[in-house]
């Protein structure tokens, strides 16, 4: 099986590439894209060396599955001319994801929404992804009607720059600045730019995103995206509201049981999910759930996952796993 990775020498590039490595995914030939300037550099994979190739030539390789992580644009640009060639695209951008058109997978809440005309499938936003693992199960059960959601964001989602400017200021070198502001010893609210509403473009992600993949327009989503100085993970502070009255041990089973999530709940013995223990894994980690005593039928929560890797690399790769799994390429 031919896999082309757009973005094969940036971070979630390289994440990925663990992904498919360390979930033996049948790669038979890789191919690494990047841009011109990277063309004829080597990625090694699995023990063996692979030649960073333009976009034109892997399109006329005709790989089974695309997957990309080299920002809105270029996937603009490039994912329909993969997709005329037969080709499975799995887009790590925001071009897509809220195109009509396109399905927004998390294979655990929604894959099998995806059928063999689906040829470019959207990825989504890294906090949208662990929040949904949680909420789609509990939706099911008991009907939520609103959330409000406030995340801690860790560097690695911005990219390189922003790792070398946090130990850059960590150790006291001057250096390029991935933020306009200082970010050791610092937060910073806002993640991307800001909408003529007064909120972030990642905050809009977060609200709509959530509801197209839950397949439900009714639920309320509000958001505060907040950049913080760690690396390993997202945190998110989650407060929802549901229709339907729950019993707290009933909610907590259910979190424990759903799938790619993990319950660390146990505050008696300071045990609650945080990014440093969550970095390098592939499941979301939940604890501090209690009932909101402020108000009925409302429980507070807190959501940490890996941004590299179930928010971006490795929900990529279980979309390519599922289209595998169901026939969907060969």
């Amino acid at each position: 099986m031919k896999v082309a990775l757009v973005g094969a020498t940036g971070l979630v590039g390289g994440e990925m590439l663990k992904v498919l490595a360390e979930r033996n995914f049948p790669v038979t030939e890789l191919i690494p894209v990047a841009s011109e300037k990277s063309v004829g550099k080597e990625i090694e994979f699995k023990g063996k060396k692979f030649k960073v190739v333009s976009a034109a030539t892997a399109i006329e390789m005709k790989p089974a599955i695309a997957i990309f992580s080299a920002g809105g644009s270029t996937s603009l640009e490039l994912a329909p001319k993969f997709a005329e060639v037969g080709t499975f695209v799995i887009d790590n951008s925001s071009a897509w994801r809220m195109d009509p058109t396109k399905r927004l997978v998390v294979p655990e809440i929604n894959g099998s929404v995806v059928g063999p005309e689906d040829r470019i499938i959207a990825n989504p936003n890294c906090s949208t992804i662990q929040m949904v693992l949680v909420l789609g199960p509990l939706h099911k059960k008991y009907k939520i009607k609103r959330v409000v959601v406030s995340t801690y964001q860790s560097v690695t989602g911005t990219g390189k720059a922003a790792v070398d400017q946090l130990m850059n200021e960590r150790a006291g070198i001057a250096g390029p600045m991935a933020y306009k502001y200082k970010i050791d010893l610092n937060v910073i609210p806002q993640i991307d730019v800001f909408q003529d509403n007064g909120y972030t473009k990642e905050e809009m992600k977060m609200i709509k995103e959530t509801c197209k993949i839950i397949g439900d327009d009714s639920i309320k989503v509000t958001a505060t995206t907040v950049r913080i100085p760690v690396m390993g993970g997202h945190s998110e502070s989650v407060n929802i509201e549901f229709e339907n009255e729950y019993d707290l041990a009933e909610l907590k089973k259910i979190v424990a049981e759903s799938p790619g999530v993990v319950l660390e709940d146990d505050p008696a013995n300071q045990i609650y999910p945080m990014p440093m223990n969550a970095h390098g894994k592939d499941e979301t980690f939940v604890g501090r759930i209690r009932r909101d005593e402020s108000q009925p039928k409302t429980v507070n929560m807190w959501i940490v996952a890996d941004n590299l890797r179930k928010g971006a690399a490795t929900n990529a790769v279980q979309i390519a796993q599922d289209l595998l799994n169901r026939g969907l390429v060969k």
